[in-house]
């Protein structure tokens, strides 16, 4: 008999661990990329479409982290990153346990305290997630875009400061639990303010989740900004981009790794010599690619003191890098076209971070 697709997404997700490896790895054997076992981990977002699916009558289930991990096990990834939640000491022992023998890392996703009233909360969870064996826990302060959110320089102040309350709710209960916070540059903060909030707050409790290509959108260059947040490196988001003019600016795109502008190389040696031990998560969005609308009197509302020669440089950097192929475009598939596309999206980086970025993992995982 034979299965298609969601035949084997189902098997994945609910056999054993041995089964639904082999049941992968059929699949695997008719895909145009062959599983490398890396040391990358994969963040959630990377499965977007794949989560949402359960939400429209799918069977597979990824905002489980157990199911994800697996999923993310039999495609040759190191690790996970994505949230836990909060639950019993049963699901986190299985979790821990699993990751453990498999050879995996676990990295939460965890919103800040809103107020004093949501610290129990963010309590709870904390303590959940160390259970599930996860030392770092990756969180945002906005979960938009800042030129989109923002119509005022003072919009912004008031965001910045309610920021640093919310961390300074969080850093007691990170510290009391010693794990450590990591602060994603998430199209908010530009890396140089991102990195006075750090200078603020001086904990090895509080650090950074750097990811690679963010703040192009806010014309940081993106090797000074990976310098520049290094210090304060708790975890990394890894992604390639591409980027393309458009009459009010430029189109920024994830893709697949090793497909875009960015040397990755050059961007992990500055992050390892920072933290050796850290942990590398992909993030590959497969999306229509992002409006930077730079030109524009509404993206300059909040950048008060941002010289103009910061779009110069980020326009001579677009037009330096034009796109290898056409940029990604999903809008227009079915549900299940932009699942195909994201999973070809991701093992494609991942066979590429272990064969050019030379993060392979020291043993096969089982």
């Amino acid at each position: 008999m034979s299965m298609d697709r969601r035949d084997v997404l189902r098997l994945a997700a609910a056999a054993p661990a041995a089964l639904a490896a082999a049941a992968m790895t059929q699949h695997a054997r008719g895909a145009e990329d062959v599983v490398t076992t890396t040391q990358l981990g994969v963040g959630s977002a990377s499965y977007g479409a794949l989560l949402r699916r359960k939400a429209t009558g799918g069977n597979l289930d990824l905002r489980d982290p157990a199911a994800f991990l697996e999923y993310c096990r039999v495609r040759g990834a190191g690790g996970i990153q994505i949230g836990l939640g909060a639950g019993d000491a049963r699901r986190a022992e299985h979790l821990r346990e699993r990751a453990e023998q498999v050879g995996m890392f676990v990295e939460g996703s965890i919103r800040l305290p809103a107020d004093a009233d949501d610290v129990k909360r963010f309590d709870e969870e904390v303590r959940f997630a160390k259970a599930c064996g996860a030392t770092v826990l990756r969180t945002v302060m906005l979960s938009g875009r800042r030129y989109e959110t923002f119509s005022t320089a003072e919009e912004f102040r008031r965001f910045r400061d309610a920021s640093r309350i919310r961390l300074r709710l969080a850093a007691p209960v990170v510290a009391r639990h010693e794990v450590r916070l990591a602060v994603e540059n998430h199209k908010d903060f530009r890396a140089e303010g991102l990195a006075e909030l750090m200078r603020q707050f001086d904990s090895p409790h509080v650090g950074v989740c750097v990811d690679t290509g963010n703040n192009l959108a806010l014309l940081d260059d993106p090797y000074e900004a990976v310098e520049i947040l290094a210090p304060w490196a708790a975890s990394a988001h890894l992604k390639d981009m591409a980027v393309e003019e458009y009459e009010q600016g430029f189109l920024l795109s994830e893709v697949p790794l090793g497909r875009g502008m960015l040397d990755l190389s050059r961007m992990l040696v500055a992050l390892r010599r920072a933290n050796p031990k850290l942990q590398f998560s992909l993030e590959m969005i497969t999306r229509d690619p992002l409006e930077i609308p730079c030109l524009t009197d509404r993206y300059w509302a909040t950048f008060e003191e941002l010289p103009a020669r910061q779009l110069a440089r980020m326009l001579t950097l677009v037009r330096a890098n034009k796109p290898k192929d056409p940029l990604p475009r999903v809008a227009d598939l079915s549900p299940d076209e932009r699942i195909e596309a994201e999973d070809s999206n991701v093992r494609r980086s991942l066979a590429y971070a272990a064969k050019q970025l030379d993060l392979v993992a020291p043993i096969a995982k089982q």
